[in-house]
Parts: structure tokens; sequence; C-alpha cells
């Protein structure tokens, strides 16, 4: 099995969302569009899609991120590979495009932030080199 990477362009935006639906995270190839199209107006933010045979298997997400309290990093805004193309490698592939990026742009260091509950993809994150650096509640507030 053949993986090619490339830049995420606007014509994914219906694979990309039903990808986000395995994370459950549902939305719409319409909604996906809009989000895309901002992503790649930005220059701090990357996002890469992995093919295989023609078709979208996953896709990763980095934004740089500016704090006045630490150096800049770069922080994974999302990851996903599709369940029937797990633990091929892709998901690695993915954030090496990322890091690529991460290294152009300066920055020296990479974030990934995960659900609590999902210890599979912590196992993945702790194999590929990142290290658990805190736990941290997330509070939202609707404007």
């Amino acid at each position: 099995m053949k993986v090619t990477l490339r830049k995420i362009t606007e014509q994914d935006a219906a694979a990309v969302a039903s990808l986000s639906g395995q994370l459950g995270y549902s939305t719409t190839a319409s909604a996906m569009t809009q989000r895309i199209r901002a992503v790649l107006a930005s220059h701090d933010h990357c996002a890469y899609a992995a093919m295989t045979a023609g078709q979208l298997v996953g896709w990763v997400h980095g934004r740089y991120t500016l704090q006045l309290e630490s150096d800049a990093f770069v922080e994974i805004g999302g990851l996903v590979v599709d369940e029937q193309q797990r633990v091929k490698g892709i998901g690695l592939l993915l954030i090496e495009a990322v890091k690529q990026w991460a290294r152009e742009k300066g920055v020296n260091k990479i974030r990934v932030r995960c659900n609590t509950k999902r210890t599979d993809t912590h196992t993945f994150y702790r194999h590929i080199g990142f290290s658990e650096t805190k736990e941290q509640k997330v509070f939202d507030s609707s404007l």
C-alpha cells in the first residue's frame, strides 16, 4: 500500500468531514469547505491529506501558536486516520509533515492535546516520541 501526502484542498471537504465523524465531530461538507478555506488562507495553519489508491484516508491540521508566557510552538489541531487504515504508519507520516512545517516556521516544539478517554491515541503519541506533560480541563463559553 503506497501512501502519499499532499496539502488539503477544498475539494477534500466531504472526505475530511466524514473522517471527522469517526472522531465524534459531526459536520457537513459545506461547513468543512469554509474551514478548509480559512486554514488555507492563513500562514499560521497547515493541513495535509494522506492518500491511498486515490482515496483520502487521513488528515492532519497544525497551527502555529504564539503565547506571551512561552515560546511559540505548533499544535496539532486534529489528526484522524480512517479506522480501516490505522496501525499502518499513516498517522506518523502525517505528524512528520507537520513537524517539517514547524521546523520551517522556526519552531522547536510540537504539541497535541487528547481526550482523556482516547487511551489508544495516548499510546500512539507516546510510541512516536511525545511525552505527557500535563492534564487539564477545557472550559467553553457560548458567545
